[in-house]
């Protein structure tokens, strides 16, 4: 196995439920498919217990169980992206940070990594996603907060933002 480094905050956030899916999937290129997704469990969670969340993240993208041994520098955009959020799955966080899970994926691969966030929310996961697309983003979101030069300029139920009117052309072409 390669060795890999992670910074003290990286290991202060997992520890306390925190797990960060960064913006570009980020997946550690040289290792597999596994080894990655491994990277993502914290210390208490070795053996059996790490086991169990493999199988979970391989329930949730069957697609990775096909290719565990597979480096994942050599995996297409959205199969790392799966990648980057089961390794997120892997730390059994109580917060889940995903930056720009849309970012330069087709628009089959966006439709499922937006399905899966649902999914990660549904089951008990608070997600805070920092998303462009804001069309999809209120789909799923339950609260939201608009930015505009670094500064809120809107907050409040992400049913609101889709009937705001300044919102809407904005952000979907249309009023």
């Amino acid at each position: 196995m390669h060795e890999v480094h992670f910074s003290p905050a990286a290991g202060r956030c997992i520890g306390r439920g925190i797990a960060c899916i960064p913006e570009g999937r980020k997946v550690f290129p040289k290792i597999t498919v596994r080894e990655n997704l491994l990277m993502g469990v914290c210390r208490d969670a070795a053996g059996a217990k790490a086991e169990a969340r493999l199988a979970g993240v391989y329930e949730v993208f069957p697609r990775l169980k096909e290719h565990v041994r597979q480096l994942a520098g050599t995996m297409f955009g959205g199969q790392q992206a799966m990648l980057s959020i089961g390794r997120g799955l892997m730390a059994a966080p109580e917060l889940q940070i995903v930056d720009e899970p849309s970012l330069g994926l087709s628009p089959l691969y966006v439709n499922a990594n937006f399905n899966v966030i649902r999914a990660i929310n549904e089951q008990s996961v608070t997600v805070l996603l920092v998303e462009q697309n804001v069309k999809q983003t209120l789909a799923i979101a339950h609260r939201g907060y608009v930015l505009s030069q670094g500064k809120v300029v809107a907050a409040g139920d992400a049913n609101q933002h889709r009937e705001n009117l300044e919102v809407r052309e904005a952000y979907f072409g249309r009023k």
